[in-house]
């Protein structure tokens, strides 16, 4: 059975702890929960050496959606889970979960390390640009729903993948639960916000940041995906960069884990 914290607007945020040692939380990216996406498998490989909690982000999987949705509403559900892990954790967010992560780190939550995999904020042009509406569009989507629309529209517009990939995405059994998640894209643009958009990194956001930051890309990642992290860690007073060769956006728990052992561990 799922643990449960209630969160400071009462959303019921659901919950998995495994492992012994310092509490770890791992935060997932767009289309993913703890039924769905890189990590279980993680969990698995850091059990050995952390208390490890995987959790259902706001209106995933077994966690409630109370419909009053803003970026800060998902900093509030991770606080309420760094208290129940014991009031201070590490913290591993990936993509949207990155870029939630560091929100939660810049309004001062209990992290005493963060690690950053591929925030996809965009610094500069050579991906082609989100479209500034893209929030809404999602909205405008899941609202009349097209749910399978609103997935399409984040993996070509939004992640930057080709559209025939995406056709193909469709035939696979995974397309369906992503669809399920559908309703909840619109949560992740907004943990982009401005970032998003093709220009320099306010660094004002992160400069009061004093815990460790790991800031990491996969070194077959594309180019503007590594270019948003060699910024993001000249941003982050406290950051080191790190390149993890042979890895893309969807890394390897194998390949992850023993980066962040290091870390969490030094």
């Amino acid at each position: 059975m799922s643990n449960t914290v209630s969160s400071a607007d009462g959303t019921t945020i659901a919950y998995d702890r495994t492992g012994s040692g310092p509490a770890v939380v791992l935060v997932d990216g767009a289309l993913c929960s703890r039924a769905q996406g890189p990590m279980p498998d993680l969990a698995k490989e850091l059990q050995a050496g952390f208390t490890v909690h995987t959790y259902d982000r706001r209106g995933r999987g077994e966690s409630g959606d109370a419909g009053n949705y803003a970026p800060d509403r998902e900093v509030e559900d991770l606080a309420a889970l760094i208290e129940a892990a014991g009031g201070t954790a590490y913290v591993y967010g990936t993509s949207s979960g990155g870029a939630l992560s560091l929100r939660a780190a810049a309004a001062g939550l209990p992290i005493t390390k963060l690690a950053v995999f591929e925030a996809p904020f965009v610094v500069d042009t050579t991906r082609k640009p989100i479209p500034p509406t893209w929030t809404d569009d999602l909205r405008s989507l899941v609202d009349a729903d097209r749910r399978s629309d609103a997935v399409k529209y984040f993996l070509t517009k939004g992640v930057g993948l080709p559209g025939p990939a995406v056709t193909m995405m469709k035939l696979l059994p995974a397309w369906k639960p992503m669809t399920e998640l559908a309703h909840t894209l619109p949560y992740d643009a907004q943990q982009l916000g401005e970032n998003a958009f093709g220009r320099p990194l306010d660094v004002s956001q992160w400069s009061a940041l004093a815990m460790p930051v790991l800031i990491a890309a996969g070194g077959k990642s594309p180019a503007w995906m590594k270019n948003s992290m060699t910024a993001l860690a000249a941003a982050v007073p406290t950051a080191r960069h790190r390149e993890i060769p042979g890895q893309s956006h969807i890394i390897k728990a194998t390949a992850i884990a023993p980066v962040l052992t290091e870390f969490f561990s030094s």
